[in-house]
């Protein structure tokens, strides 16, 4: 049987939600294997002073225990 955990990962982009999300997964692999999959649970866009946007994401991510 496996045993799955869960991190909370909030990351952020000035390309997009997507790459907001890509930019989650590429920081949790860096210290977590076996990652299985990304829940985007919520999302943010924030306007800059200068107009531009950047855009957040609160994600979950999942993968399985040694």
């Amino acid at each position: 049987m496996a045993v799955v955990k869960v991190v909370e990962i909030l990351a952020e982009s000035k390309e997009g939600w997507e790459a907001a999300t890509k930019n989650a997964v590429s920081e949790a692999s860096k210290t977590v294997r076996n990652i299985q999959s990304v829940y985007v649970e919520g999302f943010q866009a924030v306007v800059e002073k200068d107009g531009s946007l950047m855009y957040r994401v609160d994600t979950k991510i999942s993968f399985i225990v040694d």
